[in-house]
């Protein structure tokens, strides 16, 4: 069989383990033949594709980012999106496709497999965490290290100046990164998208921590907003599934805090920082189950479903079930954590 492979939406740390083990499990056990499509969706709609052999993935397990390139094209927009990647797929006599992605290149998968009978495999990525049907995608180990170790970095610098510092950290509509890294960082205040917060609290907060003769450090999520306002945008302009750009949170509750208190107030936006570099050795491990579990799928011909994590097992899903709405911090775990503000 030849299979082809595709990683769309945002990079994400431990992409290339997954292709890595797909092909080696495929090629070495099964046999089959792999194409890979580059830069996500975009790929099988305009033809682009490179033969993927094990040379073509040998020392790749380490490095992150994809060797496929990637990019949020939504082929339900595009002029005929949806045919065209059905001609290159009956082209390259393309059996199946693994599409590694988070909800919305899954959200494709999903209907292109259910509409249209493509055959898809899906394997959850995203910095964000936020998919249902599995516990943890890979990608969010990764960016919460990441955002553990500058807010460590940021305790110092915060007390020797004895200013505020506002962490803005990435999660889009839900909370997960912010909530992780805000515990194991020590942050003072951690706001996220699930529950809208009150600047006054969050002062309160601040006053607090200097009382106690420490700086503060409060970690927001680019998706959080104020209980008397909206989201916070750089602009307003739409992806290709309808996103706003998210970011400007961040700015915009340090200057209220300095505004409110009095004390001075800084702002770190992480950004795309957390995406990139070289995946913690769980997201390696996780990646790479991920993907051998996903070549057995394809092998059994068990299509329009996810691999997913339950516990310390790799389960299949169905697509729909695993795209149809996003997994976010439930409100007793965020009260859990309270206990620590302030």
């Amino acid at each position: 069989m030849r299979v082809g492979v595709l990683t769309g939406g945002g990079d994400c740390p431990g992409l290339n383990a997954v292709i890595r083990a797909v092909v080696r499990k495929g090629v070495q056990e099964y046999g089959h033949e792999f194409i890979g499509f580059r830069d996500g969706w975009r790929g099988p709609m305009e033809g682009r594709s490179i033969p993927l052999g094990i040379p073509a993935v040998r020392g790749i397990l380490p490095r992150g980012g994809t060797i496929l390139g990637s990019s949020r094209t939504n082929p339900y927009r595009e002029d005929d999106g949806v045919g065209r990647i059905r001609a290159t797929l009956e082209r390259q006599r393309i059996g199946a496709l693994i599409v590694i992605g988070g909800e919305d290149t899954l959200g494709v998968a999903a209907r292109l497999s259910a509409e249209e009978g493509i055959p898809c495999v899906g394997v959850p990525k995203t910095i964000d965490n936020d998919l249902s049907a599995t516990d943890y995608t890979f990608g969010f180990d990764t960016a919460v290290g990441i955002a553990t170790e500058a807010i460590d970095r940021l305790h110092t610098t915060a007390e020797s100046h004895m200013r505020v510092l506002v962490v803005e950290v990435m999660g889009r509509h839900a909370g997960w990164i912010a909530l992780h890294s805000g515990l194991a960082g020590g942050a003072n205040a951690i706001l996220i998208p699930e529950q809208r917060f009150d600047v006054d609290q969050v002062c309160a907060w601040v006053t607090s921590r200097f009382r106690a003769s420490y700086a503060p450090i409060v970690v927001v999520a680019e998706g959080a907003m104020p209980k008397d306002g909206d989201l916070v945008l750089k602009d307003e302009s739409l992806d290709s599934f309808g996103h706003v750009r998210l970011s400007g949170v961040g700015e915009w509750l340090a200057k209220q805090i300095e505004k409110r208190t009095g004390n001075e107030a800084r702002t770190t936006v992480l950004g795309h920082v957390q995406r990139g570099g070289t995946p913690s050795p769980f997201d390696r491990w996780l990646a790479t189950r991920f993907g051998l579990h996903a070549i057995d799928a394809v092998h059994e011909g068990d299509h329009g479903v996810m691999v997913a994590l339950r516990g310390t097992d790799i389960v299949r899903v169905p697509l729909a079930a695993a795209t149809e709405k996003l997994k976010t911090v439930d409100p007793k775990l965020y009260e859990e954590v309270g206990v620590f503000f302030g």
